[in-house]
C-alpha cells in the first residue's frame, strides 16, 4: 500500500485512507495484539507519528485516539452552559448474546475481546449501560472517524431548513464554482449523499496509481483534482464509495453557509441540544477546512446525545426543528443504487440505522426501541467483515433486550 506521493501532505494522506477505510472490510491488518489499558497521565509518551496513524501499535491507538487534538490540527466545538442530562436507569446487559453466523458471546465479553475504550447504551433518553475500559472515563475524548459523515448529512439538513441550500437536487457546481465544467455540473447533491455521483473514481489502495493514491487533500488541490474527473456512468445509477466525495459534501456545505464546519455544528446542534463537553474537528490542513468525511473527536456520551437528536428527528429539547421536517426519514431511506446506504448513513433492519468509524466507532440508533448505542473502540484491524457484524449483531441484541 502506498501511503504517501510526491509533493503531497503525508500525513494528510495517511489520514484521509485511515477513514475512507470503511468501504472495504479486511482492507488493513495491523496484527494488533488486544488493546491496553493505558493511563492518561502516560498518554504523552506513547504519541506517534501522525502519518503512521494506521499502523499505530495498541498503546498508541489507545493514547492518540483520546488525543487527537494533540497530534493532529483541529478546531474546538464549544459547549454551552446548558446540559441536556442522561438520567441513570441501569439495566444488566452484561449477559446478553451477541450473535453472528460465525461468533457467539456475552456484552461482557464483547467488550474485551472488541478492544471497547466505551460503550453507552441510553434507553428512553435515560442511561441504561455505561461502562469504560483501555483507561478511559467519561470525560475522555475519542476520535469519531467516519461517524462524522453522518452529522455531517444532519448538518446539510439543517442547512436546507436555514435557507443556506435550497434542496439536494442542486447541483454541486453550483456552490462550489471552482467545479464549473466539470462532470459536477450533472452530479446533485443528492448524487453525493449516495455515494453515486457518476464521476470516476478508482479507491483501489493497492494500486499506486489509483485516485487514493494520487489526489491531494488539501482543499483547493483536491478541487483541481476532482475537476479534472470524466464521468463513467449517469449520476444516481452507480454506488461507488468515494472518500474525496465525503469530503467535497463538507466543502459544499462551507460554501453555502459561509462559515466552517465546526462553528456551524457548535451553533445549531452541539449548544442547543446541551452537548456537555467541548469537542474537536480535525482540518485538513492547518487553519483550513474540516474533513467532512471525518474525525469529530467527542466524548460518549455527546456520541450518545448526537444519536438521541437523531432519534427526535432533527428537533432540540424545547422542540425547535433544527432539520427539516422528514429530514431523518428522508436520510435513513435506502438508495436506489445501495439498499443499505442512505445519505451518509449506513442503514439496519427493521428501520434502524448507524454512523460507523474503522477500528470499532459507532452510534447505532434503533427508532422502534427507542434505544441509542454509542461505542468507542481501538480494535486491531481497521475495517474486517466480522467485526462489522458483531458491531450490528451487538447493538441489535441490547435494543432487542430493551425493547422486550
Amino acid at each position: 500500500m502506498k501511503l504517501t506521493h510526491p509533493n503531497r501532505n503525508p500525513t494528510m494522506k495517511a489520514f484521509v485512507l485511515s477513514i475512507s477505510l470503511l468501504a472495504l472490510p479486511g482492507a488493513i491488518d495491523t496484527l494488533h495484539a488486544e488493546a491496553p489499558h493505558v493511563a492518561q497521565a502516560d498518554d504523552a509518551a506513547n504519541f506517534a507519528a501522525p502519518q503512521r496513524i494506521l499502523f499505530w501499535t495498541p498503546e498508541q491507538q489507545v493514547s492518540g485516539y483520546r488525543n487527537i487534538e494533540k497530534i493532529f490540527p483541529t478546531r474546538v466545538i464549544v459547549a454551552g452552559e446548558s446540559v441536556l442530562e442522561l438520567p441513570e436507569a441501569p439495566v444488566d446487559l452484561g449477559a446478553i448474546q451477541v450473535q453472528t453466523e460465525k461468533s457467539s458471546m456475552t456484552l461482557d465479553e464483547y467488550f474485551v475481546k472488541q478492544n471497547v475504550a466505551g460503550l453507552l447504551v441510553l434507553k428512553d433518553g435515560k442511561i441504561a449501560y455505561e461502562r469504560y475500559g483501555l483507561g478511559n472515563d467519561r470525560e475522555s475524548r475519542w476520535i469519531s472517524f467516519s461517524v462524522t459523515k453522518s452529522v455531517v448529512s444532519m448538518l446539510v439538513g439543517a442547512a436546507i431548513l436555514d435557507g443556506y441550500i435550497d434542496n439536494v437536487d442542486e447541483k454541486v457546481s453550483d456552490y462550489l464554482p471552482r467545479l464549473k465544467g466539470s462532470p459536477y455540473d450533472e452530479s446533485s447533491i443528492r448524487n453525493i449523499l449516495q455515494m453515486a455521483s457518476g464521476v470516476q473514481w478508482n479507491e483501489d489502495y493497492a494500486d499506486p496509481a489509483s485516485d487514493i493514491n494520487s489526489a491531494s487533500w488539501q482543499t483547493v488541490a483536491l478541487y483541481d483534482y476532482l475537476g479534472q474527473k470524466q464521468r463513467d456512468s449517469a449520476p444516481g445509477e452507480v454506488f461507488n464509495y468515494n472518500t474525496a466525495e465525503t469530503n467535497l459534501v463538507g466543502t459544499l456545505l462551507r460554501s453555502a453557509i459561509g462559515n466552517n464546519l465546526s462553528t456551524y455544528l457548535q451553533n445549531k446542534i452541539w449548544q442547543p441540544f446541551g452537548m456537555e463537553a467541548d469537542a474537536y474537528w480535525t482540518l485538513t490542513e492547518p487553519g483550513g477546512g474540516e474533513f467532512g468525511g471525518c474525525c469529530i473527536n467527542a466524548t460518549l456520551r455527546d456520541y450518545g446525545r448526537l444519536g438521541l437528536f437523531a432519534l427526535s428527528n432533527g428537533q432540540l429539547p424545547d422542540g425547535t426543528a433544527v432539520l427539516p421536517d422528514g429530514w431523518m426519514a428522508q436520510s435513513t431511506a435506502p438508495s436506489a443504487t445501495n439498499p443499505i446506504y442512505g445519505y451518509l448513513w449506513w442503514l439496519d433492519n427493521p428501520g434502524a440505522y448507524r454512523a460507523s468509524g474503522i477500528f470499532g466507532q459507532g452510534i447505532c440508533v434503533h427508532p422502534e426501541q427507542n434505544v441509542v448505542v454509542a461505542l468507542h473502540s481501538a480494535r486491531a484491524v481497521a475495517s474486517e467483515k466480522e467485526d462489522w457484524a458483531l458491531q450490528a449483531a451487538m447493538c441489535q441484541a441490547v435494543a432487542e433486550a430493551l425493547g422486550e
